[in-house]
């Protein structure tokens, strides 16, 4: 499955949820909002957070997310692999393993 093959299925099953409890994604969007807009950090400083999260519980589903946000916000393959590399001093060989696939998504999402 390509990276754009599992953001449009993430998009999918979402979207299910979103139909099925309303309220709690609704306030689970008005919290990332919150997070995102508020604080001192920059909004890809808290994605570069939140990729290293995702990298770390091995989750393919918010790294592709985390990682489209990033290109969006302008995120160079530098920054995005310091932030990999850190990610791997703090979890090891499994985060090694996602990291792996981060970079991959990341490669994928600017070929466009």
């Amino acid at each position: 499955m390509s990276w754009n093959d599992t953001l449009d299925k993430t998009r999918n099953q979402l979207r299910a949820l979103n139909k099925t409890i309303p309220d709690t994604t609704r306030a689970f969007g008005a919290l990332g909002k919150a997070v995102k807009e508020g604080g001192v950090l920059e909004f890809k400083q808290k994605e570069f957070v939140a990729l290293g999260i995702a990298v770390a519980v091995k989750c393919e589903a918010c790294i592709a997310l985390h990682i489209e946000a990033l290109v969006r916000a302008g995120a160079s393959r530098e920054e995005v692999g310091d932030v990999l590399a850190m990610t791997i001093q703090m979890g090891g060989g499994p985060a090694m393993m996602y990291a792996a696939k981060a970079l991959e998504c990341y490669d994928a999402l600017t070929k466009e």
